[in-house]
């Protein structure tokens, strides 16, 4: 009977502690920083508890860096810059620029949160930049797109490639090269720098 009795407490235990991970969500999660990419240039998967803001907390954790919220839920710091009146931390879920607070994001498995610093200059945010890629004429050929804070998408000129490590202008956004395996960002003045994308 004592036996029988403990049984039920620690199968409790263990529910209450399976609950909350199988609540959370798998996201694919990127923060780019002002100057450099502060964590996930390839965009991992994480476990994300709820919400956007959740997806910072959970990418800090992994790369161990430092975030501030305010009172008010406001992102205003996020490793060695804090926001100012002119700059701060914004973040896309998907591409889209939320209409709300990332506290009030909810996300689900696939998405993906992408955390950015951006200078406000005008009434819409720096493009996120980003790279498509097929086979012309046996060529392997690099697109950048740029999606603007509705989610839409639009070919982008005079951007630079880093492609195998090595940097490439190209004028007209597009850059071709023999087929083969290829690691690939791309990065333009005033936007934001794309992940980095590997394969062939």
């Amino acid at each position: 009977m004592y036996r029988r009795s403990l049984a039920l407490p620690a199968a409790l235990a263990v529910m209450f502690v399976l609950v909350p991970a199988a609540l959370a969500a798998r996201v694919h999660v990127r923060v780019e920083g002002k100057t450099q990419t502060i964590f996930g240039t390839t965009e991992p998967t994480l476990n994300v508890k709820v919400t956007a803001l959740d997806a910072l907390e959970s990418a800090s954790l992994a790369g161990e860096f430092f975030y501030d919220v305010t009172a008010t839920g406001y992102v205003d710091q996020i490793g060695r810059y804090s926001a100012d009146a002119s700059s701060g931390w914004v973040f896309k879920v998907n591409g889209i620029l939320p209409p709300v607070g990332a506290g009030d994001v909810h996300v689900k498995d696939g998405d993906t949160v992408l955390w950015y610093w951006a200078t406000f200059t005008g009434p819409a945010g720096p493009l996120t930049l980003e790279v498509e890629t097929s086979i012309v004429k046996g060529k392997r050929c690099f697109f950048a797109t740029g999606r603007n804070d509705a989610g839409r998408a639009s070919r982008v000129r005079g951007v630079v490639y880093t492609l195998n490590s090595r940097r490439t202008s190209s004028a007209t956004g597009v850059v071709c090269t023999r087929p083969g395996r290829y690691t690939v960002r791309v990065t333009k003045t005033g936007a934001i720098r794309s992940r980095t994308y590997s394969g062939r």
